[in-house]
């Protein structure tokens, strides 16, 4: 998601000042408690499956009439693999720059057979704090499943571009629930936020249900296969959607004119505001913007397809907000807050399904693994001249910072999404493109639904010592991340 949060400052063209910011995959049907096999190369010989003891969470939400308050309630069956006797959430809408818009997360009550008490935490969050931590009553073995309920009220603040806000026609939450901060193999995730534009959290491919209860003139789109909606009561209707692997959930809920497109056996839905173009102003023609943004998503998915391998998920929607600047990318969802027009904005959340939905990172410690990778992604359709490669290379500071490294917003950009996408350019073109490409498939393969390393893509480049020398030199590797 990324999640994480789960903001991509969608990189235009490198170098250059960024804006703010194959197909058909089924994780579900490929799910199978049995570890691929590798081939003779050491690549997997499919993709792996999510993790059949990963988390199982059902969200229930609903949107009040004032189009501001959102009510939930969240379900989380978890099951780890080491020994704990808490549960950590990380509360995203209390992140200070949300905050400070007027969004907010609160929990109002937790309830489960294991739990004896929770209270916040604030991890640099604002009131009432960025983490919920739950105690246990026991400490539960790796393999031992708690089941756990919260209850909560999200406040949507003020529209602007962010993971959550209201604006005239379209009320829209990304992160709006509490999130389950797991990183499997090392244990709760407790890093702070920071005052950066950048993502923070980790967080599981969890099963996921979602619903959510809206008035009935709003179309809802979402994380998730969605069905058509059903009555719930007067003026009132709800939306249901299940998502196999998802690690973060994203609702908008506004006036959307909708147009559907196939890319592959991938269903891509677009919806846009009925009342306005893609500079705010009144439009007439909100049906041909709508199938324009679907058939730009569809090239995307398809494209991006050939690069790195089947789409993760079967669908993907992309509700466009007003015009903010920017996108912010949510497994099989996209907040996209640009024109049509915008490619490589489109491009670079896309990318993002593989690289943070399905390859999981640590967004706080390792924020090139997704932004670094989601810029590459946009080569695929947009390559980048020789000369632009060079002059990003040359920035300074080490691609492979925590978010915590960087002073301010415009040294992240420059170095996690302009040189450490050139980095990955460079490092295709020193290995060569067939063979680059290959690698990158079989550390997709071999870290899908979990959440990768450095050290990982060591491994999966480990027959290109050009390829590892380039990512060396930029400072997106080190000796530990290298193979022997």
């Amino acid at each position: 998601m990324a999640g994480r949060r789960v903001r991509a400052l969608a990189a235009l063209p490198l170098a250059t000042a960024l804006a703010l910011t194959g197909c058909g995959g089924d994780p579900e049907r490929r799910a199978d408690p049995a570890p691929p096999t590798a081939d003779a190369g050491g690549c997997p010989s499919e993709r792996a499956a999510p993790d059949p003891h990963r988390p199982r969470v059902d969200l229930r939400f609903s949107l009040a009439d004032d189009r501001r308050t959102v009510t939930g309630r969240e379900t989380v069956e978890f099951t780890p693999d080491l020994p704990t006797a808490e549960l950590v959430f990380r509360l995203l809408p209390n992140a200070p720059d949300a905050a400070a818009e007027g969004n907010a997360l609160t929990v109002d009550a937790v309830t489960g057979p294991d739990v004896a008490g929770s209270g916040y935490e604030p991890a640099g969050g604002a009131g009432p704090g960025g983490l919920h931590v739950v105690r246990l009553g026991r400490t539960l073995a790796p393999g031992e499943t708690t089941r756990v309920r919260l209850d909560f009220t999200t406040r949507l603040g003020s529209g602007g571009f962010d993971r959550l806000g209201v604006a005239d026609a379209v009320s829209w939450w990304g992160s709006g629930a509490p999130l389950l901060a797991w990183e499997p193999g090392t244990g709760w995730a407790r890093d702070p936020y920071v005052p950066l534009v950048g993502e923070t959290a980790v967080s599981p491919a969890a099963d996921t249900t979602v619903s959510v209860t809206a008035p009935a003139d709003l179309t809802v789109l979402m994380t998730g296969d969605q069905e058509d909606p059903v009555p719930a009561g007067t003026g009132r209707r709800t939306w249901r959607a299940h998502e196999p692997a998802a690690r973060d959930v994203s609702v908008a809920a506004g006036e959307f004119t909708t147009a559907t497109e196939q890319a592959g056996d991938v269903r891509v839905t677009s919806g846009v505001l009925a009342d306005q173009d893609e500079d705010g102003d009144p439009d007439g023609d909100p049906d041909g913007r709508a199938r324009e943004l679907a058939a730009a998503t569809a090239d995307a998915v398809r494209a991006l397809s050939e690069r790195f391998g089947p789409f993760p998920y079967r669908t993907l929607t992309v509700p466009q907000l007003p015009p903010y600047g920017g996108g912010i990318e949510y497994p099989s969802s996209v907040q996209l807050a640009v024109p049509t027009g915008a490619r490589r904005v489109l491009v670079h959340e896309v990318g993002h399904m593989w690289f943070y939905g399905m390859v999981g990172n640590s967004q706080f410690r390792d924020p090139w693994l997704d932004e670094s990778f989601a810029g590459y992604t946009e080569t695929v359709t947009d390559p980048l001249p020789p000369d632009e490669v060079a002059d990003a290379l040359r920035l300074p500071g080490g691609v492979g910072g925590a978010m915590s490294d960087f002073p301010d917003d415009d040294r992240y950009v420059a170095t996690v999404y302009e040189k450490g996408a050139a980095a990955l350019v460079a490092a295709r073109e020193a290995a060569g493109a067939a063979a680059f490409d290959a690698a990158v498939r079989c550390y997709v393969d071999a870290r899908a639904w979990a959440v990768a390393t450095p050290a990982d893509v060591g491994t999966a480049l480990a027959g290109l010592p050009a390829a590892l020398e380039v990512l060396r030199d930029v400072g997106a590797l080190d000796a530990d991340d290298l193979p022997d």
